[in-house]
This record gives C-alpha cells, sequence and structure tokens, in this order.
C-alpha cells in the first residue's frame, strides 16, 4: 500500500466490472455500493427488508442517475433466501463483498434452527460464496470486525442454548468471518485459482447495527458512543472498498483503520488474533459450515 491516506477516490474506474453487495441498503453495504456506482460499476445491492432496499436504490440513483444497479433481496439468516438469490444470478460476479451482518441481539433461531449471528453472519455468507463460486472471476471481500479478537467457536454450543452472550455470540461470528476467509485463500490457492480471498474490518463506525441489535443496557451505551467515538461509515467502508478494488491486494489480506486502536483511520494492512491462523480449527470449522449449511466447494 502507498503511504498516502487512500480514499474512495482512488478506486480504480470499475466499468464493465459486477459487484455484489450483501446488507447494502444501509450503512457500511451502502456506502461501498455508493463508491462502486461512482467509479461505473454494476453494482446488485441485496437487502433482506425489500422497502429498504427501494429506498437505497432510489437515494442512490439521485446520486447516480446513470449507475447500473439492480436491487435483490436476499436475507443471509434465511438458506431458502440464499439459494434463491443465488439461483437467480446466472451473470458472472467480479467481486462478492460479504457485508451484511446483525450485531448483538437478544438470542433467537433463525429458520433452520441456527443461532441468528453466526447464521447471518457467517453460516449465510458461506453457503452464498459456496453457491457463487464458480461464476466469482476476481475477489471475495468478507467483512469482520476488530471484535473477532475476542472470540472463540464454541463447537459444543453453536446455538448458544447453553450459555448466551450478545458480545460473545457476536465475535464468534466475527472470529469465523476470518476463519472462512484465510480457509478459502488455503483452498483455493491449493487449486491452483486465481480467486482473491481478502478481508476487513471498519474499525468503530457508527451504523445501523449498533441501534437495531442491542438492547438495555448494551444499546444504552453504544448510542453515546456512536456520537462521541465513531467514525462515519463511509469512513469505515474503506478498509473493505480497497480489499476489492486495490491493485495491491493478494489472497489472505486484511485490512483495516490505521488509527490508534485500529478503531478509525484510513485502510492499511493489519493481523487477525493469532488463534485465527489455527489451521486445525479452520479446517473443523469448514467442515462443520458444510455441513449446517448443505453447500460443498468444488474448486
Amino acid at each position: 500500500m502507498t503511504k498516502t491516506r487512500w480514499t474512495a477516490d482512488q478506486i480504480p474506474d470499475q466499468e464493465g466490472r459486477t459487484f455484489v453487495v450483501t446488507g447494502a441498503n444501509s450503512g457500511l453495504g451502502y456506502e461501498t455500493a455508493r463508491a462502486l456506482a461512482a467509479k461505473g460499476a454494476r453494482v446488485v445491492l441485496t437487502a433482506r427488508n425489500a422497502e429498504r432496499g427501494r429506498a437505497a436504490l432510489a437515494k442512490l440513483r439521485v446520486e447516480y442517475p446513470n449507475a447500473n444497479l439492480e436491487l435483490a433481496s436476499l436475507d443471509l439468516a434465511d438458506l431458502d433466501s440464499v439459494r434463491a438469490f443465488a439461483g437467480g444470478l446466472d451473470e458472472p460476479v467480479d467481486v462478492l463483498v460479504n457485508n451484511a451482518g446483525v450485531m448483538m441481539p437478544p438470542r433467537t433461531l433463525t429458520k433452520q434452527g441456527f443461532e441468528s449471528q453466526f447464521a447471518t453472519n457467517h453460516l449465510g455468507h458461506f453457503a452464498l460464496t459456496g453457491l457463487l463460486l464458480e461464476r466469482i472471476r476476481s475477489r471475495v471481500v468478507t467483512v469482520t470486525s476488530g471484535l473477532h479478537r475476542r472470540g472463540t467457536i464454541q463447537f459444543d454450543d453453536l446455538t448458544g442454548s447453553r450459555v448466551y452472550s450478545p458480545v460473545d455470540a457476536y465475535a464468534q461470528s466475527k472470529l469465523a468471518n476470518v476463519f472462512f476467509a484465510l480457509e478459502l485463500d488455503r483452498r483455493v490457492r491449493a487449486a491452483g485459482s486465481s480467486l482473491v480471498s481478502a478481508y476487513a474490518h471498519p474499525g468503530y463506525s457508527a451504523t445501523n447495527l449498533q441501534s437495531s441489535g442491542p438492547t438495555g443496557l448494551l444499546n444504552l451505551l453504544m448510542k453515546p458512543a456512536n456520537l462521541l467515538v465513531a467514525q462515519s461509515a463511509e469512513q469505515g467502508a474503506l478498509p473493505q472498498l480497497y480489499a476489492a478494488t486495490a491493485g495491491d491486494v493478494v489472497g489472505g489480506d486484511f485490512f483495516g483503520p490505521d488509527g490508534l486502536g485500529e478503531m478509525r483511520g484510513y485502510p492499511k494492512r493489519v493481523q487477525p488474533v493469532a488463534g485465527a491462523l489455527d489451521v486445525e480449527t479452520a479446517g473443523r470449522l469448514w467442515a462443520v459450515s458444510e455441513e449446517l449449511t448443505g453447500v460443498s466447494y468444488s474448486f
């Protein structure tokens, strides 16, 4: 990376390239789609809520009337929705940005019986990537969080039925994102594929995750923190935009903010928690994810 502060203005021309951005109706996903549209990309915005998706699309079309934008329904918490979306997307995809997520809600189970954070943040994206794999031409970018560093994979209690902490379950799902991105990189390299698997985290960025997920005391604490500490979603989206578009990105690269504690700032290469480099745990999580989603990867 260059020593200058990288911004979305430095994204190369993306004319003729197709990006799929999950959770693109707000926050980091919206800002990612917005920056790509400004550079001429064809962007498929996915949203769980149709009304919010249409509102985001309309807003982007006002700002960029000539942009090549498409809205699609996708609920990462529902594997039926994931399969339906993947089955309806026939054309090649240059870059898949696995951005959508939920953060620290009370314990709930999805349609398929999985804990909602692990399902949405990890299993849904694992299934989506596998189902689209043959159509992805360039990169997969997976969005994690700095909180992955406090996560552990509770293989004996992935649904949180014994003990559930909203924060710990979120950290687990974000650590799973890191394991996935790195294991995908290992497997595509072993297969001799040119696909790049990179990942990024936004630092502490103000999005609707902090208000829509946490309840009680967590919610009360995050409101002033968003005002006093957090950077904007536009700034927070820069690491994943760098991972998705910059020319010097290679498989296994991790990007986050360059400020103190990686909380805010401009993109730089960063390192995951040491435990995320455990190949045995990554392989075990991959096998469990294939079993739970019913999606097996073929390179």
